[in-house]
C-alpha cells in the first residue's frame, strides 16, 4: 500500500512554493512566509491572481531582488514586483519573523480563512484555525475588531456569502449591532465598487444586495437600492412577484444561470431602474421608464465610478429591452430600427440575453439574427451606387439608406 504523503510535503511540492523556491536564494527562504489569499487559494486547490508574503529581511536585499517599495497614504509600505507566472508580488515587512510577530500580523487580518502563512517548506502556522473554517466554508471573523479595524471588510463578508460561504453569527452581530454609516462615509466609493463587482461575478450575486438591504449597510452608495422594495416591478397581473426588488432579483438569478460576465448581471439587476423615476399617482404603471432609465443609468455609473461602458451598456438595455420583448408585435420598421441601435450601443448579444432573463417564457425571435444583419449592410452590399446615392438630398439620405435597408429584410 503507498504511504500517504505528508500534508507539510505535499504543499512543499505544489507549484507555488516551488517557484518561490526558484526565486529566492536558500539563505532568503528562511526569512519569508506566504500568507492570506495567497495561502487560501493554494489550501482550496485554486490559482491565486497575486503572490502576497510576509519578510524580515532588509530592504537593501529586496531591493537588490528586483522588488520597489510602495508606500500608500493610508496603508502600510510594502514591496512589489510584478514577475510572471506570479504575477504581483507583495512583500510586507516585519521587525522580526518569529512566532509572536507573525500571529499578531495574522490576528490583524479581515478573517480566519486569510489569516494563515505558509513557509516554503510547506509547514503551515494557523493560529486562528482558519483551516478547519476553510473546510466548513465558515467566513469568521479574526477579532472583535476586524470590521471597526476596517469597516469595507463588512462589503467582503457580503461577497463571500454570494459565493457560498456561510457567515459566523459574529459577521451578522457586527453588522446589525452597530450603526456603519458614519464608518463608512470616508471610504471611497470605488473600494465599495470593487467589491460589488466581485460579488457579481459569484454563483448567487442576488445575495449581496439582499444582505445590504438586511444588514443596513452601504446606503449612501446605492440609496437607489432601497427604493426597489418599496415600488411594485408592475401590475399585478404582469408582476405577481410583486417588488421591483423580487423582479430584480429574478430576472438576475435568471441572468447569473448563464452568463458570467459581471456587466451583464448588472444589467440585469437594474435593467428597470428607470421605474423609479414613476410618479407614485401612476403606479403600479411605469408608462416611459424605458426613456427614463437612460439618464438614471448615466447617474448610477457616475455614482459607482464604474467605467463607462457599463452606463453606455444599462442606458441602452434600460431604454430597449421593453421594445424587445415585444417584438412580435413590432413592424419591420421598428425591428431594423431596434436592431440598428442595438448594433450602435453594442448590446446586440448583451439585449436578448437580459429580454429573456426578463421574460422567461419567451424565446429569441427567430428573424433577429437577420434584423442585425440588414441593419450594417454597407452601400456596397445594398447595391448603391455612388451616383445612385448623389440623387438623394443629403438630407435625406440616412433615410433612404434606410429605406433600401428596410426593403432588404422585408424581402426575406
Amino acid at each position: 500500500m503507498a504511504k500517504a504523503m505528508n500534508p507539510a510535503t505535499a504543499l512543499a511540492d505544489s507549484p507555488p512554493l516551488r517557484a518561490l523556491r526558484q526565486l529566492f536564494s536558500a539563505a532568503d527562504q528562511p526569512h519569508l512566509l506566504l500568507v492570506g489569499g495567497s495561502v487560501r487559494d493554494l489550501l482550496l486547490g485554486r490559482s491565486a491572481a497575486d503572490t502576497d508574503l510576509l519578510t524580515d529581511l532588509p530592504g537593501e536585499r529586496l531591493r537588490q531582488l528586483g522588488f520597489s517599495l510602495v508606500q500608500g497614504k493610508t496603508t502600510a509600505p510594502i514591496w512589489f514586483r510584478y514577475l510572471p507566472p506570479f504575477g504581483a508580488i507583495e512583500i510586507s515587512p516585519l521587525p522580526q519573523l518569529d512566532q509572536a510577530s507573525v500571529t499578531a500580523d495574522l490576528a490583524r487580518r479581515d478573517f480566519t480563512i486569510n489569516a494563515l502563512a505558509l513557509d516554503l517548506t510547506g509547514q503551515l502556522i494557523d493560529p486562528l484555525t482558519g483551516r478547519q473554517d476553510l473546510a466548513c466554508r465558515l467566513l469568521r471573523p479574526c477579532s472583535a475588531n476586524s470590521f471597526s479595524a476596517d469597516p469595507l471588510r463588512l462589503f467582503r463578508a457580503l461577497r463571500f456569502a454570494a459565493a457560498g460561504w456561510q457567515l459566523h453569527r459574529d459577521c451578522g452581530r457586527a453588522a446589525r449591532l452597530h450603526d456603519w454609516q458614519q464608518a463608512l462615509q470616508p471610504i471611497a466609493v470605488e473600494r465599495f465598487s470593487r467589491e460589488l463587482v466581485k460579488a457579481l461575478a459569484t454563483p448567487h450575486p442576488e445575495r449581496f444586495f439582499l444582505l445590504m438591504l438586511q444588514f443596513n449597510l452601504g446606503r449612501h452608495w446605492l440609496p437607489q437600492l432601497w427604493r426597489f422594495d418599496r415600488i411594485p416591478a408592475g401590475p399585478p397581473e404582469n408582476h405577481p412577484e410583486g417588488s421591483l426588488l423580487r423582479h430584480a432579483v429574478l430576472v438576475l438569478r435568471r441572468c447569473a444561470g448563464t452568463h458570467s460576465d459581471p456587466l451583464w448581471r448588472f444589467c440585469a439587476f437594474f435593467h428597470d431602474l428607470g421605474k423609479l423615476a414613476t410618479p407614485a399617482t401612476d403606479l403600479p404603471r411605469h408608462t416611459g421608464h424605458h426613456q427614463a432609465g437612460v439618464s438614471l443609468a448615466h447617474q448610477l455609473v457616475r455614482q459607482l465610478r464604474l467605467p463607462r461602458r457599463w452606463g453606455q451598456a444599462l442606458a441602452a438595455i434600460s431604454q430597449l429591452h421593453s421594445a424587445f420583448n415585444r417584438w412580435p408585435q413590432l413592424t419591420a420598421d421598428a425591428r431594423l430600427q431596434l436592431a440598428h441601435q442595438a448594433l450602435k450601443a453594442d448590446v446586440t448579444a448583451l439585449l436578448p440575453a437580459i429580454a429573456l432573463a426578463d421574460k422567461p417564457d419567451s424565446a429569441l425571435p427567430a428573424d433577429w439574427p437577420r434584423a442585425l444583419q440588414c441593419a450594417q449592410l454597407s452601400l456596397l452590399e445594398l447595391g448603391i451606387s455612388p451616383d445612385q446615392l448623389a440623387q438623394q438630398a443629403p438630407a435625406a439620405r440616412a433615410s433612404w439608406i434606410a429605406q433600401q435597408r428596410l426593403h432588404w429584410f422585408t424581402r426575406g
